[in-house]
């Protein structure tokens, strides 16, 4: 079960496999590692939009939606989740373990960088 830290709900690998597996749009998840981590493997259908990126884009997220942030260890999208926080993004989680807990389906290779189209992660 997920747990609570600086005001980030922390989900564990089991509780983000089933997020993942659901066709839906909600959370939205988002991979906040480098391009050259991504491409090693991620979650399938998981767009990517590395922390160094979020400053330019934070303001066209839409703030009512639910974020599901991804990064290696927990660490850099936990990071990234308290930024969303200070930018009026508040319903946002972090997926504590991060890939090196991940030990489901992965895809490898460039499949969804968001890069300028930042608004299709809520289309």
């Amino acid at each position: 079960m997920g747990y609570e830290l600086d005001g980030i709900e922390q989900l564990e690998k089991e509780e983000v496999k089933s997020i993942s597996g659901k066709n839906e749009k909600n959370p939205i998840v988002i991979d906040v590692r480098e391009p050259s981590e991504y491409v090693e493997g991620h979650i399938p259908g998981v767009p990517l939009l590395p922390m160094n990126q979020v400053p330019e884009v934070v303001d066209q997220l839409d703030k009512d939606r639910e974020y599901l942030l991804v990064c290696r260890s927990g660490g850099r999208s936990q990071h990234t989740a308290l930024y969303f926080k200070d930018n009026g993004i508040e319903n946002v989680k972090n997926f504590a373990g991060g890939m090196l807990a991940w030990d489901e389906e992965m895809n490898t290779g460039m499949e969804n960088p968001v890069q300028d189209d930042i608004g299709r992660l809520y289309k």
